[in-house]
Formats: C-alpha cells, structure tokens, sequence
C-alpha cells in the first residue's frame, strides 16, 4: 500500500469517527450517528466535485440553476 493510499485511508476513518462521535453527541442514537457519519462525506465528495468545476472556470452557478447544459 502506498503511502498516499495509507493516509487517505487513515484521515477517512478518522473522518467517520469525529463525524459519528459528533452526531452521536448530538442525537444520543448510534443509528442515527452511522447515518449522518456514511451521509455526510458522500454529500462532500459532490460538492467537492462541482466546487473543482466551479474553480477550473467550467461550470457557472447561474448555467447550474438553470439546468443551462448547452454552456458547459
């Protein structure tokens, strides 16, 4: 396993735990903790994916509103 591979790994279960621990203080149910822990880093991953669009100059927020597919 590469060392970039091992770190990734290690700061995503680092990642799920503060977020299970935080929703778990939060609604005081392990179901529900689980659900925001696993929820949470996948609504990322997409936001981060249109927030690099967004950077790189490819996708403008008035063409997303506007489901405006012939500008991208």
């Amino acid at each position: 396993m590469s060392h970039d591979l091992a770190k990734t790994t290690s700061f995503l279960a680092l990642h799920l735990l503060v977020g299970f621990t935080v929703a778990f203080a939060v609604t005081g149910s392990a179901m529900m903790a689980g659900g925001i822990a696993l929820i949470e880093p996948l609504v990322n991953a997409v936001v981060f994916f249109f927030h690099e669009r967004a950077w790189n100059g490819d996708l403008r927020l008035t063409d997303a509103l506007l489901h405006n597919h012939a500008a991208a």
